[in-house]
């Protein structure tokens, strides 16, 4: 009977010491949430010292997702990328957000290398920027670090990371760019300024000459893909973290960098031009026979030479692509 007794005792007091357990872990987690919203009201990207990350993002119980930006924001730190991968962090976190998917469920923050050096020893890590996502349970895997010095940190290639990590999906929504707009306004207000200066002859207007740099221009800047950069809110280059090195061409055909347009731009526009002189070789009246010479070899060597580039730079981006012509 006392042994009936003694168990039932035992049993008692162990399912008390488990009920408080979990009423603690419950009211701990209860803690971090609202510490978490708080911060996250003040600003989209929580600031973490060392002791914050190991409360809020490595220790459990931990019921939410954390993506973290591991960076060193200081000159002295050398580090010349973080500046704009903090910039496209920031514009991710503010999309979220701001979107109607937003949930208490995902956080952003950031850890400073100066703020939380032992945050960046505890992780094992000595470059900078890093992205780390931290999941709701266990630890963070290897497919949790994003790959920075492949996929560069434009915020919408951050933004398709946390998609495959969380399945959460949210557009990216940029400040407004006034840049284009400007330009579209001046080019108006110049072209308005050239027709009132020339309003007594306006013969220039049914020149031939005139349109066709119109259309060519135009086709030009629709076959650079500007359009795609003002949708897609595209970085002007890529710095690889690690060496520093500056790639004006984006590496998978999926994207992109403003440069790149630039660049495509000029190269079909001096095929363009070549295609012109030797055209203008065959049919200009009143040149010389050496100068005809001179058009047309000049114009040759433009069009081999800038459609040789342009479908190297092709062939980089679309791996196995099987035809090149002489570069």
């Amino acid at each position: 009977m006392l042994g009936r007794i003694f168990y039932i005792s035992v049993a008692i007091s162990t399912c008390c010491i488990l009920t408080i357990g979990t009423e603690s872990s419950i009211s701990q987690l209860n803690k971090k949430v609202e510490t978490l919203n708080e911060l996250s009201m003040r600003r989209p990207v929580i600031r973490l010292d060392s002791e914050k990350f190991k409360l809020l993002v490595r220790t459990p119980p931990r019921s939410y997702s954390v993506f973290v930006m591991f960076t060193a924001l200081k000159s002295q730190r050398g580090c010349t990328v973080c500046r704009q991968a903090s910039e496209e962090f920031q514009v991710l976190a503010n999309s979220y957000w701001t979107s109607p998917e937003a949930t208490p469920s995902v956080y952003f923050a950031m850890v400073d290398y100066d703020d939380a050096s032992e945050a960046f020893q505890s992780m094992k890590l000595s470059t900078a920027p890093v992205f780390i996502h931290f999941p709701a349970k266990g630890k963070p895997k290897k497919g949790d670090t994003f790959e920075v010095h492949r996929h560069g940190f434009d915020a919408e290639v951050l933004q398709r990371f946390i998609t495959e990590r969380t399945g959460l999906q949210f557009k990216i929504r940029r400040p407004p760019n006034y840049l284009m707009n400007i330009v579209v306004l001046l080019s108006i207000g110049l072209l308005g300024a050239l027709v009132y200066i020339k309003r007594d002859s306006m013969d220039f207007l049914f020149q031939k000459t005139t349109w066709a740099c119109i259309v060519i221009s135009f086709i030009l800047v629709m076959m650079s893909g500007q359009m795609w950069n003002q949708i897609r809110g595209a970085g002007f280059a890529h710095r690889d973290p690690r060496t520093g090195e500056v790639s004006y061409i984006h590496g998978s055909s999926q994207g992109q960098f403003v440069a790149e347009t630039y660049i495509v731009m000029a190269l079909h526009g001096s095929i363009a031009i070549g295609f012109i002189l030797i055209n203008e070789a065959n049919s200009q009246k009143g040149i010389e026979e050496a100068t005809r010479k001179v058009y047309a070899g000049l114009g040759f060597a433009m069009v081999v030479g800038f459609f040789s580039l342009i479908l190297a730079i092709f062939r980089s981006k679309y791996q196995g692509y099987p035809y090149r012509f002489l570069l």
